[in-house]
Order: structure tokens, then C-alpha cells, then sequence
């Protein structure tokens, strides 16, 4: 069974937070958790970026995402969407 993982994405990013938002997804496609992401609007200010990937890599999906979030400074850019 798989398993939906939405991050919400600033839309008003600067040319560093943009590599790293690339950078972010696309280490999420060649470490294997998933195959595409798909980008829809929210509002004016953001994006719902959505994956889906296996049940039992939830949980270490979630980890690499916050720690990558924490070693490129992108707190303000980039959460995990309930």
C-alpha cells in the first residue's frame, strides 16, 4: 500500500532556496521514495507538493525531509503538510 507525503512549498523563493527546493525533490526521486511529484496551487502564497512512496518508508521519508529542511536553512520555505 502507498503512502501520500504533501509538503507545503513558499511559492516567493530567492535563487538559493529554489536549488535547494530542486535539490530536495530530486534526492526524493534517486534515493528511490518515489517516481514523480505533483505540484498543485494552494493559495497566493504556496504550493502542495505531493508523493506518494511505501508505507514502510513513511516514517524515514519524513526524516530525510526534516533534516534536509534543517541542514539547508529552508524553515521558512518548505514543511511537511498534515
Amino acid at each position: 500500500m502507498e503512502r501520500a507525503i504533501k509538503l507545503k512549498v513558499r511559492k516567493e523563493l530567492d535563487g538559493r532556496q529554489q536549488f535547494n527546493i530542486i535539490k530536495l525533490k530530486g534526492s526524493l526521486i534517486s534515493k528511490g521514495y518515489t517516481e514523480i511529484i505533483h505540484i498543485l496551487d494552494q493559495d497566493d502564497e504556496y504550493h502542495i507538493n505531493s508523493f506518494e512512496t511505501s508505507v514502510e518508508s513513511t516514517n524515514e521519508v519524513k526524516d530525510f525531509i526534516r533534516a534536509f529542511i534543517t541542514s539547508e536553512n529552508l524553515t521558512d520555505t518548505v514543511t511537511v503538510f498534515k
